[in-house]
């Protein structure tokens, strides 16, 4: 099997409540809208990249249930192969509650299942049978240990590696920095990883040179509207790229929108300037903003302007 963009991470279902705010501890309130979806910051990273056009697997485990069984079919629509998706009877499929208030905020519950039991031999033997792929890109919704398998193994084969440390921790292995060609956390990620504040773009690039230092290649901080800031080792000089601000109607997801879009142009526009792959994401990402969902919000790319793919 010959890939353009291979990724190891999780899948969940989204239960998505639309509320006029999100509740305070303790309280209910009442919601205007209920819609289930397809998520896990992979499965979104994946059909993403799928929905541009490029060649994607996805390595990942659900249960043997429902919601595993709509997952899989989802997949092979949005064209992502499915050969190393895994069923288990151990755990039920991912599951991620989520709240999005009027401004287009959200809130979210992530309940791992399935995504936890996915393992390192199940990384080993999807690369058994991968003849090659440009791109691997890893998350946080599965075991660390996966995670850092998938990404040695990726490194071992000449791929490049883009690691979006999501959900945000506090602390990750320092081998992941050093098998980590991309690392691209959000404000909120670097803020937490750093201890710096990342309230702007100046501090971003603060942080951006705190986490360079760990041994990554380049780091990407993305800003949500205000766009992104990227530092690389050879000039080691944080750059702002900014973004056409637009409304945003739900955010859910578009972090993942950009990972997805930025693998795609990693693996199909390989001799396109970083800067501008990373401003051409940006510009799908704030496509999605502006649809309610996740993966529902994502843009095929007949839906999208031609000079995205010049």
């Amino acid at each position: 099997m010959e890939l353009d963009v291979l990724v190891v991470g999780s899948c969940n279902t989204d239960l998505i409540s639309y509320v006029p705010r999100l509740p305070k501890p303790g309280e209910t309130i009442h919601g205007n809208k209920f819609i289930t979806g397809f998520g896990g910051k992979g499965a979104n990273q994946c059909v993403m990249a799928a929905r541009l056009g490029a060649s994607v697997a996805m390595v990942a485990k659900v249960g043997e249930d429902s919601f595993g069984r709509d997952t899989i079919q989802n997949f092979k629509d949005n064209h992502v192969k499915t050969d190393f998706v895994g069923i288990t009877k151990e755990a039920a499929t991912g599951v991620a509650p989520i709240a999005v208030n009027d401004e287009g905020q959200n809130s979210i519950i992530v309940v791992g299942g399935a995504n936890q039991l996915l393992s390192s031999q199940d990384v080993d033997n999807a690369f058994s049978e991968i003849k090659s792929t440009r791109v691997v890109v890893c998350q946080l919704e599965v075991n660390p240990e996966t995670t850092l398998s998938a990404l040695k193994l990726a490194k071992q084969h000449g791929c490049i590696t883009v690691f979006n440390p999501a959900p945000a921790v506090s602390d990750i292995s320092k081998e992941v920095y050093q098998y980590t060609d991309i690392f691209c956390p959000n404000e909120t990620e670097a803020e937490l990883l750093t201890g710096l504040p990342v309230t702007n773009v100046e501090e971003a690039k603060k942080a951006s040179l705190v986490l360079l230092e760990r041994g990554c290649q380049k780091v990407i901080i993305t800003l949500g509207k205000d766009g992104a800031v990227l530092v690389t080792v050879e000039e080691r000089k944080p750059e702002h790229i900014p973004v056409t601000p637009v409304t945003a109607l739900d955010t859910t997801g578009a972090g993942d929108s950009f990972v997805g879009s930025l693998a795609f142009y990693l693996a199909r526009y390989p001799h396109l300037p970083l800067k501008e792959a990373i401003h051409r994401s940006n510009q799908i990402a704030a496509v999605s903003v502006q649809s309610s969902g996740t993966q529902l919000s994502y843009p095929w790319s007949k839906e999208l302007p031609k000079e995205l793919f010049s």
